[in-house]
């Protein structure tokens, strides 16, 4: 697994987002890091880890499936 290093006001779904690619991974990634699930915005320096995704998102989804 890859870990993530948070920055000033990163929230869990932007996380997901940028790292997993979608919001939808967004309980996952909470899942991989109970120790920080009372965060709603993080300040900066904090590691996570970012947990494999079985099954990715298909790319030909319109973009309001995703």
């Amino acid at each position: 697994m890859k870990t993530y290093t948070t920055t000033e006001g990163d929230t869990w779904d932007l996380i997901a987002y940028r790292e997993l690619g979608s919001e939808r991974y967004t309980a996952l990634l909470m899942e991989a890091n109970t120790e920080h699930i009372h965060a709603v915005i993080f300040s900066a320096g904090i590691k996570l880890t970012i947990p494999e995704i079985s099954t990715p998102l298909p790319e030909s989804l319109p973009p309001w499936k995703r």
